[in-house]
């Protein structure tokens, strides 16, 4: 399959790439490099630095011709989104739809596309299935519900098949501080370098940890399985922000407590992302707990250190 790859230098797009070329797929990556980086980028991957709300896409699908596209490229960061809201709308729901007209256009066989888990806003603290109402208290959380509509009504008018991935919160070597699993790369990152990290709030907000190479997994079963769904991808498993300080900091010899600030604007309470239609219908199932996950991510971050001193 020749599959086009959107914010395949990014921290998950990249992971991604890696598995469909390891596969023996052809890929194309689109990347601006905002967040992206460059060394991220499969040898093997054809790449285009440039943005999805660039008009040139249109010449890129008509020069490459891909069957399938996974979209993954975002603005991330919530806080952003609320500093700039218009930023994030233009990358999010413009882009999105940019790009969905390329797909109508040169007739994509289908388009997987990573929603996430702030769609869904605040819930009970509870196993979250795709049923539940969504009522985003974010910017960001608007701005990757708005293309989910677009993305059914393109289905509906022009026949063009999706899949709906909605992410809990994605950790893994190559991850940014920025984003909604950013807390594990910040912490991670603080406790190996001996300093202090901060929790907003009282630490006791869950999240659901999703490792980055089950999330690559999912899109790429996606390409032939849960057609017109809307899927979790999550562990089904919450960990409190102070759970997770306290795993990572098990991990280092000398460990510092951590600083906790006001709750910030935007931040759900709670989030579990029940996995069952993604085992049924994806045939889909994480094989990283957090403690096998946490742990090769903290390889990673002290070989990068290594290679930086």
């Amino acid at each position: 399959m020749k599959i086009l790859v959107t914010g395949g230098a990014g921290f998950i797009g990249s992971h991604i790439v890696d598995l469909l070329i390891d596969d023996g797929h052809q890929v194309i990556v689109i990347d601006n490099l905002t967040t992206g980086n460059k060394e991220f980028i499969n040898r093997k991957a054809t790449f285009y630095t440039l943005d999805v709300c660039s008009p040139q896409l249109e010449g890129i699908f008509s020069k490459e011709k891909p069957e399938y596209v996974i979209h993954q490229a975002a603005q991330v960061d919530v806080a952003k989104s609320i500093q700039d809201p218009v930023f994030d709308a233009q990358t999010n729901i413009l882009g999105t739809i940019r790009l969905l007209e390329c797909c109508q256009k040169f007739k994509i066989r289908k388009i997987i596309y990573a929603s996430s888990c702030a769609a869904y806003g605040e819930t009970d603290d509870s196993s979250i299935q795709e049923k539940f109402t969504t009522q985003p208290i974010s910017f960001y959380g608007i701005s990757k519900l708005t293309p989910e509509f677009y993305l059914q009504l393109y289905s509906q008018f022009y026949g063009l098949p999706f899949t709906i991935l909605r992410y809990a919160n994605v950790y893994g070597p190559r991850q940014t501080p920025k984003g909604e699993g950013g807390v594990v790369a910040i912490f991670m990152q603080k406790a190996l370098a001996g300093a202090q990290s901060v929790i907003y709030g009282d630490g006791e907000q869950t999240r659901d940890f999703v490792f980055v190479k089950d999330v690559a997994s999912a899109n790429y079963l996606s390409l032939t399985r849960g057609t017109n769904e809307i899927i979790n991808v999550g562990l089904n498993q919450k960990t409190s922000i102070n759970k997770l300080h306290k795993i990572i900091s098990s991990m280092v010899d000398n460990p510092v407590s951590p600083l906790y600030l006001q709750r910030r604007s935007g931040d759900i309470q709670y989030s579990q992302l029940n996995n069952g239609k993604a085992r049924q219908l994806l045939d889909w199932k994480p094989r990283y707990d957090l403690l096998s996950g946490l742990t090769e991510t903290k390889n990673f971050y002290e070989k990068n250190r290594t290679n930086q001193n």
